[in-house]
């Protein structure tokens, strides 16, 4: 049976370009017009995975993406928001909502493809380790320990996420952000200009979706990203 994919996008163009190409790709697609009504369909259908443009009448994309997630269910349903927008706040204001990518338009479909294929596989990981946790568990307790292995799972994946999506640079960044180095003090030691360096740690800013250094560091230190 195809995965299902919903499609949100108040541009019918862009819904039937995407749908189609998806469709043809081997997947059971459904469209919506906006946020509110992608959340009934959300509902009624289960999908695998949501493609949703951000600005749309009735209900926004970063909407959309919070109340979804305020449904345990759907709490780990991969999300891909699609925008004219790239500042580096407002894909902040993405990935804080809750989405797993930010696609710039125009996009090519191949690229929108390849990256819906990456998160269904880890989506289906996921959801095939909770089922086996979740079996395990029967008549020992079974509600908490399947709780306990799903909300376990979901830390180590998003840690191995986290690792794996910075770059070593980035990696020694974060390092030296934690002892509280200036940017200059850190362009010094890694041979990198000023302005390099801060470019350096708003992409750390984004793929952590914190607002400022000091969260930064805190969440590399919760998370395991730094020793």
């Amino acid at each position: 049976m195809p995965l299902t994919i919903l499609v949100v996008d108040d541009d019918l163009g862009t819904r039937l370009s995407v749908s189609d190409y998806l469709e043809l790709s081997g997947y059971s697609v459904i469209t919506a017009n906006d946020g509110q009504e992608a959340l009934v369909m959300v509902d009624e259908h289960h999908p695998d995975l949501i493609v949703t443009d951000i600005v749309m009448p009735q209900m926004n994309g970063y909407e959309l993406v919070r109340r979804v997630r305020q449904q345990p269910v759907f709490r780990l349903l991969p999300v891909i928001l699609l925008t004219a927008r790239t500042k580096t706040q407002e894909r902040i204001l993405g990935y804080q909502s809750g989405c797993d990518l930010f696609l710039p338009k125009p996009f090519e479909l191949e690229e929108l493809a390849a990256a819906i294929r990456n998160l269904l596989e880890r989506s289906q990981i996921i959801q095939s380790e909770y089922r086996f946790s979740h079996k395990e568990s029967l008549g020992i307790s079974a509600s908490t320990k399947a709780v306990d292995a799903y909300n376990s799972l979901s830390t180590q994946i998003q840690k191995s996420h986290l690792h794996s999506s910075l770059t070593h640079r980035e990696q020694e960044v974060l390092e030296l952000l934690t002892h509280g180095l200036s940017n200059a003090e850190m362009g010094h030691q890694l041979h990198l200009s000023p302005r390099t360096v801060e470019k350096y740690v708003s992409s750390l800013l984004r793929k952590t979706s914190t607002s400022n250094r000091a969260e930064l560091v805190r969440f590399a230190m919760k998370h395991g990203l730094v020793e």
